[in-house]
């Protein structure tokens, strides 16, 4: 599920300022970058019946190198996932309401501090 609604698509933030961002929310970057891309991440574990679904902020670099703390990153259109062990993550299903919910608050609150 893509949420192109949120209006992050094309917006392009120093290196730094997103990572704090980010980090606030919770959304983790982890080891999922290299030097042209990014992907934050943020998890769900629905305790109810043990389903992990990941929102998902896609990134490119804009200008200057991952890391960097000056470096331009633009952001792409967020979008959600179902985890499946071991086969990893589908993004067409059926998300439950609460999550796509959840999903929308975090990506306003994201959007807002961007903007």
């Amino acid at each position: 599920m893509v949420f192109e609604e949120s209006g992050l698509k094309g917006q392009v933030v120093q290196f730094s300022i997103l990572e704090h961002i980010m980090n606030n929310h919770g959304i983790v970057r982890a080891g999922q970058w290299d030097y042209e891309r990014i992907t934050y991440d943020y998890k769900f574990e629905d305790m109810t019946n043990g389903d992990v679904y990941y929102l998902r902020f896609p990134c490119i670099v804009a200008e200057g190198e991952i890391e960097r703390p000056f470096a331009k990153i633009e952001l792409g259109d967020p979008y959600l996932g179902k985890h499946y062990y071991p086969h990893g993550v589908e993004y067409d299903e059926e998300f439950p309401k609460n999550i796509v919910d959840h999903c929308k608050k975090t990506i306003n609150l994201v959007t807002e501090e961007i903007k």
